[in-house]
Parts: structure tokens; C-alpha cells; sequence
């Protein structure tokens, strides 16, 4: 099974407004609501491309209900810890210049966190856990590495979708698998990195700390995938992005899918990359046949 970890969940209230006007009455020309969160996303993009996963984390009050219907609407596994506040919610204005407003999210008790941290225990090493997200300000900064201490000792493969402090942290503890994008990269290094030469010398620094892989995108750049046997470059499809909320944990998605299947890491990777692209092309995250559709324009490159 692959468990996706959503410490903080939301529920993203998306609306477009034509000419919004500071200070006056604004109205909607359409609006949209749906469970937020990267772990979430992967989730839901797993269960498109035919594959389960389990949703992990915390939720509260109606939003949290909302967030659990949801996925139980597409029959999405969840095994939420219910705590008393209430899911966050995080506003997407689309307008002119498009603005975010996000939620602060409820309080954790030291016994929901304790009863969180139980599920890990029930889990075997042909599991994969996916940590995804920043680590809310109610919740202790060390819960990634006690989670990644826990699947260590049980050799439960982790995949990190993090950034900043996090992304350091979860270095520090050999994962299977990271995908910071080439800006969280150049921050892990202190850089600045502006091409596909760059951005695998800094990955490959990664794999020799231990990283057994790393996918790092790169907006239209493409994508690279680092380990220590190999490294791939793939390109960007043609097509208009419309969407970059989700694409990133499209790749994530669209990567395990076909490694939880046993395809070959190129043709995982391949897949990731036609994920993420798929999502970036339309207004809502990625489908199969979006997939299968892109798949063919997708070059993936021995380095």
C-alpha cells in the first residue's frame, strides 16, 4: 500500500472574480471547492491512473468532513485523526493577478499525534510512505524525521515531496526518493540553479549522501531523474499551462504508479513527467487518458 501523509489538509476554495476591486462588493463568476493538500493530491492522482493509496493526517469540524466525503466520493482510502478545530480552508482568488489566502489549520494534542504516529507501526516494508507538505506550526518540527525513524526500522520505502528546513531534514535520513523543484534545490545548496548541468551535479551531490533517487523539476526545462546507477533528462510536452497547483505532485503520482506496477524507472519517470504535465495543461488535476495522450511526446535522455 502507498500512504500519503497531508499534516495540514485544507479544503481550496477556488474563485474567479473578473475585475476585482479592493474595498468594494466583488462577486464570483465561478467557483469550485476541493480537498487541498499535496499528499491529497498524489492520492487523487494515484486513483486516477488506477492505482490505491491510504490518506494520512489531520482532520477537524465540517471542513474536515468535507475533506473526508470527498475522497470517499472517489473511493479514495483515508484514515484520518480527527482533532477538535476545524480544517483550514485556503482561498485561490483567480483574477487579473491571481492571490492566496491560506488557512492557518487546527492545534494537534500530543495524544492525536501520539495516535497518528501509531498507524506507522502496522505498516510492512512492502509499503511506501509519502511525506508531503510543510510541517504546520501546531505540530512539532522533528515529525518527519520520527516518522521517517519509525518506517527505518521497519524498511518502509519514504518519498519526500518537502521543502526548506524540511527538505534538510529528510536528507539527513536517506529516503527512497525526493523531488524538490531546481529553486528548493538551489536552497538546500545555498545556489542559484539555471540549467539541466547544474541541477544534476547538485542531484547527484544528493545520491551520494544517500538519497537513493531524486527527481528534480524544471518548469520548461524538463525534468531529471538522479540515482546512483544512472540519470535520465526528460522534456517538457507541448502545451499551455493553465494550472501549476498540483503538477508537482503529479509527478509524484504519476511516478509511484508505475513503480508500485514494477515498470522500469525510465518508464516510471516518463510517466511522472506526463502526470505533471497533464495536470499543468488543464484546470483540474491530471486523468489517465490526459496521460496516455502526452506519453508519446515525452523524450526521456541517458545523461
Amino acid at each position: 500500500m502507498i500512504y500519503t501523509v497531508t499534516l495540514n489538509p485544507s479544503v481550496d476554495y477556488i474563485v474567479r472574480v473578473e475585475q476585482f476591486e479592493l474595498g468594494s462588493l466583488n462577486r464570483t463568476s465561478e467557483d469550485s471547492k476541493f480537498p487541498g493538500g499535496k499528499g491529497i493530491n498524489v492520492s487523487r492522482v494515484l486513483k486516477r491512473l488506477g492505482v490505491e493509496s491510504n490518506a494520512l493526517g489531520f482532520i477537524g469540524g465540517f471542513t474536515g468532513s468535507f475533506v473526508a466525503d470527498f475522497l470517499s466520493g472517489e473511493n479514495i482510502q483515508h484514515n484520518f485523526i480527527n482533532v477538535s478545530g476545524d480544517t483550514r480552508i485556503n482561498v485561490k482568488l483567480k483574477t487579473d493577478v491571481e492571490t492566496e489566502i491560506n488557512g492557518v489549520g487546527p492545534s494537534v494534542s500530543e495524544e492525536q499525534l501520539n495516535q497518528f504516529l501509531k498507524l506507522f507501526q502496522h505498516m510492512n516494508q512492502d509499503d511506501i510512505v509519502l511525506l508531503a507538505g510543510s510541517i504546520p506550526g501546531t505540530l512539532p518540527t522533528s515529525i518527519y524525521q520520527k516518522i521517517m525513524t519509525i518506517c527505518k526500522e521497519k524498511e518502509i520505502k519514504v518519498v519526500a515531496d518537502v521543502s526548506g528546513d524540511a527538505l534538510k531534514e529528510v536528507v539527513s535520513e536517506k529516503p527512497f526518493l525526493i523531488k524538490p523543484n531546481h529553486h528548493e534545490l538551489g536552497e538546500l545548496f545555498e545556489t542559484n540553479i539555471q540549467s539541466v548541468e547544474d541541477a544534476h551535479k547538485y542531484a547527484k551531490q544528493l545520491v551520494q549522501q544517500g538519497v537513493k533517487h531524486v527527481i528534480v523539476s524544471m518548469a520548461g526545462e524538463g525534468a531529471l531523474l538522479v540515482t546512483d546507477e544512472i540519470s535520465y533528462v526528460a522534456n517538457v510536452p507541448k502545451g499551455k499551462v493553465l494550472n501549476s497547483v498540483g503538477a508537482g505532485d503529479s509527478v509524484v503520482g504519476g511516478f509511484l504508479s508505475a513503480f508500485s506496477e514494477n515498470k522500469s524507472l525510465e518508464e516510471a519517470f516518463k510517466i511522472g513527467v506526463a502526470s505533471g504535465s497533464a495536470t499543468a495543461f488543464s484546470l483540474e488535476l491530471c486523468t489517465k487518458k490526459e496521460v496516455e495522450e502526452l506519453l508519446p511526446q515525452i523524450e526521456v535522455v541517458k545523461i
